[in-house]
């Protein structure tokens, strides 16, 4: 079964393409560029490179949330467009279960954090036992310094490592914490993680077509916040 996942929940771009579970070919981007402008290019290259036609593809996956709004519709639509075709399969796949996979092979507390701006971060925490990933609490936006309180509370002793692009925003909130932070090379989100995330629910048939996939927003986009905010609804 060959997978093609695309990631561009935030500032980075990755895509991947898999077959039974083994990576074939990766594209990676972190330089701020309009994903929209970078994606689908990135795919072509990719696949280019893997002498892969898209028709080959049996099924499409895409970090569907949390994250930025403009950069989760531009992927989910990027991926729509690329599975309606051939009507194939496709998995939306939690941005913060994704990231956990970078560190899959090491038994800790993966917590997984995205800059949300203004001291907040997208969170999720999943426990990583031989290879196993298991979720620990739901996704989640909330300020950082309620996250160390959280992990002070309920994971004192643990094996934490921070991960994601929001470990830069949390860092001086963790100060008196025993956690870990992720190694650059390790820190941000891929398409590979994607498709690890995903390659479970192709096996048992837990896909969507590509016209039902849609996005996971967290909160409301910034634009009808501060509409709600002036009409005094929030």
């Amino acid at each position: 079964m060959k997978i093609l996942a695309a990631e561009c929940s935030a500032v980075s771009a990755s895509c991947a393409l898999t077959d039974n579970g083994k990576t074939i070919a990766t594209s990676f981007v972190n330089l701020k560029l309009t994903h929209s402008q970078t994606l689908l290019p990135m795919i072509k290259a990719m696949l280019d490179s893997a002498k892969t036609d898209i028709k080959d593809i049996d099924g499409f996956c895409i970090s569907s949330g949390p994250g930025s709004f403009t950069g989760i519709r531009i992927g989910i639509s990027a991926v729509k467009g690329m599975a309606a075709p051939e009507k194939k399969p496709c998995v939306g796949v939690s941005t913060l279960l994704a990231m956990a996979y970078n560190y899959a092979d090491t038994d800790c507390i993966a917590c997984c954090v995205m800059d949300a701006r203004c001291s907040q971060v997208y969170n999720a925490m999943f426990r990583i036992e031989n290879g196993v990933i298991t979720r620990l609490c739901d996704d989640r936006a909330l300020l950082c310094e309620e996250l160390a309180k959280d992990i002070k509370e309920n994971y004192s002793g643990e094996k934490i490592i921070v991960i994601g692009d929001g470990t830069s925003c949390f860092a001086p909130f963790a100060d008196d914490l025993n956690v870990i932070l992720s190694h650059p090379s390790r820190r941000f989100q891929t398409a590979e993680g994607v498709a690890q995330a995903a390659y479970n629910d192709f096996l048992c048939g837990n896909t969507t077509p590509p016209e039902q996939l849609l996005p996971t927003y967290l909160r409301l986009p910034q634009a009808e916040r501060e509409l709600k905010a002036k009409k005094g609804d929030i």
